[in-house]
C-alpha cells in the first residue's frame, strides 16, 4: 500500500512496507520518472524543491517539504525549506538590469560589488591562485546563467548555443548533466558568434522558467526540469533571427533576416502589440544590442541600426573607407555622455560618434581596447576622454597589452574598476593578439583601488573566448581550452 502526501508544491508517495518517500509530481515539472530519482541525484533534488534530507536515520533518503522529523523513527531531519536566500542571479553582464540608466546596458558591465572582496587580496606584484575549480562543461563553447529559476536554490546552466546543448551543474554531485529536450522539434541553436548572444531573464519566473532565448528559428521562452534533466520551449516569435533581443522601456526588440534584408520585430514586455519594421540594412548576424539614452543600438560590419520605441529604426552606414573594430570590446562613453565606436580608415584608428548619420570623428594615436569607461591603450588606462592620452603609472607597461573582460560599475571615472587580461611582453598588433596568436604569459587581474593578480596563465590563445561569470558567491573564469573553470571567492556578496 502507498500513502499519498501533498505539500504546497508537490505530491509524494510513501511506501508502507519500506517507509521510503518518492516524488510523484511537483509544480512546474513534467512527468517525474522513477529513474530520475537515483540516489546520487536526491540531494540536489531536495535542495531544488526545499525538501528534507536525513541526518542520522536510514528510513528514507528524502522527505517531503517541511518535514522536520522522520515519521517512522522520529529522528531530526535536515529541513531545507526556507533556508537562507539564494546569491545574486547572473545572466551575463549584458543582462544586468541593476545598472543605472546613464550606463549603457548590453556591454560587459555589472553592478555587483565584485571589487569589495577581490581588492582585499594581496596587491600586485603578489601572484594569486584560484580558490575553487570546477570541471569545464562537456560542450565548452557556451554561455552561463546562474539563478534560482523559480526553485529554492540557485543553480548554474551552460548553453552551447552553436550545438543546441543545454548543460546543468549539480553542485552536490560535482558533475555536469546534459539535459534532453522534451520535444524533438525544439531547438536552441543560435549560430551567431558568442559576442552576438544574449538572453533575457524572466522578471518573476515560474517554476523552471529561465527566460527569453534567441534561436535561429525565432525567439523562445525556455523552461528547465532539473529533476528529469529535461528542457522545453514555448514560441514567442517565429523568424530567422539576425540578432539577440534587447529591451528598452518595457519593449523587447530583435532583428530578423528577411528575403529583402533585415526587419526589426518589437513588442511590449508582455508580448502584446507586436510591430514589424522593414529596414534597408544588410542581412547576417549582428552584435548583441546596446541600450542607452532611450535607444537600442545594433552594430554590424557595415553600419549601425538605431531604434527608439515608438519610431521606425534608422540604418546608418559607416563612413566610406572606415571599418569598425568590433572585437576591441564595444562602444565607449565620452564625458558628455555620447557613445563612440573605435574603427580604422586604412591609415589610423579613430572613434566615431554613434547614433548620427554625420557622426563626429576623433583621431587616435593607437588602438584602444575596452568598453563603457573601462578603456586601455597598451598597458595603460585611459581615464579622460576616450581619445585622450593614457595615464602612465608604470613605464614598463608599455611592453604589455590589457584586454578588459568585465567592468565593475562605479561612479568614479578616474578610477576604473574591472577584470582584465594583461598580455606581458607583447608589442604586436591588437588584432593579432585577439585572433589566433599564442600569448606566452598572461595574468588575470582585478584593477581598482588596488590592483590584484588573480592568476597566471601560460600560452593563452583566443583571449576573446574567456567568459567571466558569477555563481555561488564566486567570480569564475572559463575558456574552452581549459579543463577546469577557475573561481575566486566573493565573500562580500554572501
Amino acid at each position: 500500500m502507498v500513502h499519498r502526501w501533498e505539500t504546497s508544491g508537490s505530491v509524494w508517495l510513501e511506501d508502507e512496507h519500506t517507509a521510503q518517500f518518492e516524488l510523484a509530481s511537483s509544480e512546474g515539472l513534467g512527468r517525474v520518472e522513477r529513474e530520475a530519482q537515483s540516489r546520487g541525484r536526491l540531494p540536489d533534488i531536495a535542495h531544488l524543491l526545499g525538501a528534507s534530507l536525513p541526518l542520522s536515520c536510514d528510513c528514507s533518503p528524502i522527505y517531503p517539504e517541511g518535514f522536520a522529523f522522520c515519521p517512522t523513527c522520529g529522528a531530526p531531519l535536515d529541513k531545507l525549506a526556507g533556508r537562507g536566500t539564494p546569491p545574486p542571479d547572473w545572466w551575463g553582464p549584458w543582462s544586468d538590469r541593476l545598472l543605472p540608466r546613464h550606463v549603457p546596458h548590453g556591454l560587459s558591465v555589472t553592478a555587483l560589488a565584485l571589487g569589495d572582496s577581490l581588492e582585499e587580496r594581496p596587491a600586485a606584484p603578489a601572484p594569486g591562485r584560484p580558490d575553487r575549480t570546477m570541471p569545464a562543461p562537456p560542450n565548452a563553447h557556451c554561455v552561463f546563467a546562474a539563478g534560482a529559476f523559480g526553485f529554492s536554490a540557485q543553480r548554474l546552466i551552460a548553453l552551447a548555443h552553436a550545438r543546441n546543448v543545454l548543460q546543468y551543474w549539480d553542485p552536490l554531485g560535482a558533475a555536469w548533466h546534459v539535459m534532453a529536450a522534451e520535444d524533438n522539434t525544439s531547438d536552441l541553436t543560435f549560430s551567431a558568434p558568442a559576442s552576438s548572444y544574449a538572453w533575457l531573464p524572466a522578471p518573476d519566473p515560474l517554476r523552471g522558467e529561465v527566460g527569453l532565448v534567441p534561436t535561429d528559428r525565432g525567439l523562445r521562452r525556455l523552461f528547465i526540469d532539473p529533476v528529469s534533466e529535461t528542457w522545453r520551449t514555448e514560441s514567442v516569435f517565429d523568424g530567422h533571427l539576425a540578432s539577440a533581443p534587447g529591451t528598452m522601456r518595457r519593449h523587447v526588440a530583435c532583428l530578423v533576416n528577411g528575403e529583402a534584408g533585415v526587419r526589426l520585430w518589437s513588442a511590449h514586455s508582455d508580448m502584446s502589440n507586436e510591430v514589424v519594421y522593414e529596414c534597408e540594412a544588410p542581412a547576417g548576424h549582428w552584435e548583441r544590442p546596446v541600450g542607452y539614452d532611450g535607444k537600442l543600438f545594433w552594430l554590424h560590419a557595415q553600419g549601425q541600426m538605431v531604434w527608439q520605441p515608438g519610431a521606425p529604426p534608422q540604418w546608418i552606414a559607416w563612413p566610406a573607407g572606415w571599418s569598425p573594430r568590433l572585437q576591441f570590446g564595444g562602444p565607449t562613453q565620452s564625458r558628455d555622455g555620447r557613445l563612440w565606436q573605435i574603427g580604422h580608415d586604412g591609415q589610423a584608428y579613430s572613434f566615431l560618434e554613434l547614433g548620427k548619420a554625420d557622426g563626429q570623428l576623433e583621431a587616435l594615436s593607437g588602438a584602444r581596447l575596452g568598453f563603457a569607461s573601462l578603456l586601455f591603450r597598451r598597458g595603460h588606462a585611459v581615464v579622460g576622454e576616450p581619445w585622450g592620452q593614457e595615464h602612465v603609472e608604470d613605464p614598463h607597461d608599455d611592453d604589455a597589452m590589457v584586454l578588459p573582460l568585465l567592468r565593475g560599475f562605479n561612479n568614479n571615472r578616474s578610477q576604473p574598476s574591472g577584470l582584465v587580461l594583461r598580455f606581458h611582453q607583447y608589442t604586436g598588433m591588437a588584432e593579432d593578439a585577439l585572433a589566433g596568436r599564442i600569448i606566452a604569459r598572461t595574468t588575470v587581474e582585478w584593477i581598482g583601488k588596488r590592483n590584484v593578480i588573480l592568476d597566471d596563465i601560460a600560452r593563452l590563445a583566443r583571449p576573446l573566448e574567456c567568459v567571466p561569470f558569477v555563481y555561488d558567491n564566486c567570480l569564475w573564469l572559463h575558456h574552452p581550452d581549459w579543463n577546469q573553470v577557475r573561481g575566486w571567492h566573493l565573500d562580500a556578496l554572501s
